[in-house]
């Protein structure tokens, strides 16, 4: 648009009050322009909608107290009154923006404020304190846990003897049975009871040397070896030192060389336990503890009492031949040996009843922490060839679940069998591809062992096996059945079946045993699962079974 159109378009006529203009009728300029377009008629219109918008005037139509622009005065006026543009605000919703710092604060020194604040601090402090004082009581009204009892580390696992260096590795000496300590690890193997070693011609009491090693066994640098390596993976070293264990007198030969050969074995003790031994074994001790009993009283002192050089607890395990619970429980008394390994188990393998009857008459008379349960030794031989194969894992987990300590032939968590003579080679499982029986056989070797760990490592972890009390449920000619229980752990129920001729049902009615719980570990898993709840008034057994089961705490 140029400047002559401009002011066309914003020119008024000067005298607006003294000549009035006539109504602009859109049909009558229309009509009057015959030239005009469709838009200037549709302009016209739209000027006529802006005008009825205008803001009332005047007199002749001017805009009242209009503000001027520019600062024009009233000639601006009129030259705005032909186009003005109405600017209509858009409606806003207005946003709550809250109280500020100084609206907040004065509210919160109102009085009703004030009374709110601290009538909410009082009910904080007054739920605190009933949550402190609830704690309390439930701490004091609660049962107390059960002190432990004092143990020492040959109550802690199985004890595993290895009475003949030679067949136990392919090499013939301690240097082999060095390597073998990982596979004693993990049986979960707590010590190890090796030898006699010492250098002992049959029945030759003049001749005996305690500090000195067999050549066949090895020699001192091969034993301070093996030492390291045990203690290296938390193995005990116990050395069996019986003075005549290859001839045919006696253990401590005649009765006329008793008091020598003991009066000998002290400074031996001395040697041994100075080169790291962790214990002494030693047979027959009923007699050089009747015979001497001055002697016996240093040997134990020796061995027991801690000393500078030894600071550690040293272990006195005696061995006897006597199988009468009686007479076994008044040598383990008046001998004052930490442990004693008997035969009162091995006399009565095929007798459930004789069973119950010894074990429960050691178990009364002495603290389980003192008992000792083995199935064969250097004379008696295996366990597989004192109760069959068949029997293996049945035995295996009463000596692993008994109060005490049990303790182990090398082999028999394989089910070695003595085969003609009572140290019959170790088999170690090769790596060679076997066809036929010696795949069954390497197959059922490597059952009997997985069983065994399983066994003894739910015993290094459960405290109702490791310290529990022994509760005799249920014993017949052929089959028992007990409970191991301590404070508030899990209790655990093992049941066994000797019987050849049928299967025995238990109908356990105990108001300390609920009626169903859940298997833990089988001896035949095909018949009871692992993992599986079974019925504990309505328990089948098998024969030759075993089954060890859950409890909940009854706590």
């Amino acid at each position: 648009m140029n400047t002559e159109e401009t002011k066309l378009e914003m020119k008024e006529p000067e005298n607006k009050d003294s000549e009035p203009k006539e109504p602009k009728d859109p049909d009558h300029q229309a009509a009057a322009d015959p030239d005009a377009t469709e838009a200037d008629v549709s302009e016209a219109d739209l000027d006529q909608d802006e005008q009825e918008k205008q803001p009332m005037t005047r007199g002749g139509g001017r805009v009242l107290d209009a503000p001027c622009a520019g600062g024009e005065g009233e000639e601006g006026d009129a030259e705005k009154n032909g186009s003005v543009k109405v600017k209509i605000l858009e409606e806003t919703e207005e946003k709550f923006t809250g109280l500020n710092k100084e609206e907040l604060l004065r509210i919160a020194g109102t009085p009703g404020w004030v009374r709110t604040r601290w009538a909410l601090l009082l009910v904080f402090w007054l739920g605190w304190l009933g949550m402190l004082v609830g704690a309390v009581l439930i701490i004091l009204q609660a049962p107390g846990c059960r002190e432990l009892p004092a143990t020492n580390w040959w109550n802690d696992g199985p004890l595993y003897q290895i009475g003949n260096i030679q067949v136990f590795t392919d090499m013939h000496n301690q240097k082999g049975l060095e390597q073998k300590m990982k596979s004693l690890t993990q049986l979960k193997v707590k010590g190890l009871v090796l030898g006699p070693v010492h250098v002992a011609p049959p029945d030759d009491a003049r001749s005996l040397r305690f500090e000195e090693i067999s050549p066949e066994a090895g020699n001192l640098d091969q034993f301070k070896g093996f030492i390291q390596a045990a203690h290296r993976n938390g193995i005990f070293v116990v050395l069996d030192l019986t003075p005549n264990y290859l001839g045919l007198s006696g253990p401590w030969f005649s009765s006329s060389s008793v008091t020598n050969v003991a009066e000998r074995l002290k400074s031996a003790l001395v040697f041994w336990l100075d080169e790291g031994v962790d214990g002494i074994q030693l047979s027959s001790v009923e007699d050089v503890a009747k015979m001497v009993p001055a002697l016996w009283a240093d040997i134990r002192a020796i061995i027991q009492n801690r000393t500078d050089n030894n600071p550690n607890n040293k272990v006195l395990i005696g061995v006897t031949k006597n199988y009468l619970a009686q007479n076994v429980s008044a040598l383990l008394s008046y001998t004052g040996v930490d442990l004693l390994i008997s035969n009162v188990l091995t006399c009565c393998v095929t007798d459930a009843t004789s069973y119950a009857e010894t074990i429960q008459d050691l178990y009364s008379s002495h603290n389980q922490t003192k008992l000792a349960w083995s199935l064969g030794g250097r004379v008696e031989g295996h366990l597989a060839s004192l109760v069959s194969r068949a029997q293996v894992k049945l035995h295996q987990l009463l000596l692993l679940t008994l109060p005490g300590t049990p303790v182990f032939n090398y082999g028999d968590e394989i089910g070695l069998m003595d085969d003609g003579t009572k140290f019959p080679k170790m088999l170690w499982d090769s790596e060679k591809e076997l066809n036929g029986t010696l795949q069954e056989e390497q197959a059922e070797r490597l059952s009997y062992r997985s069983f065994f760990f399983s066994v003894s490592e739910l015993r290094s972890k459960v405290r109702s096996l490791l310290y529990g009390d022994l509760v005799l449920l249920f014993n017949s000619s052929s089959s028992l059945v007990y409970l191991r229980v301590w404070d508030q752990s899990d209790r655990y129920l093992a049941a066994f079946n000797w019987g050849s001729e049928e299967a025995v049902v238990f109908q356990l009615s105990s108001a300390s045993v609920p009626q169903h719980a859940v298997v833990v570990l089988s001896t035949n898993t095909s018949a009871l699962p692992e993992d599986s709840s079974v019925d504990l008034k309505n328990l089948q057994l098998g024969l030759g079974q075993a089954v060890l089961i859950k409890l909940p705490s009854s706590g």
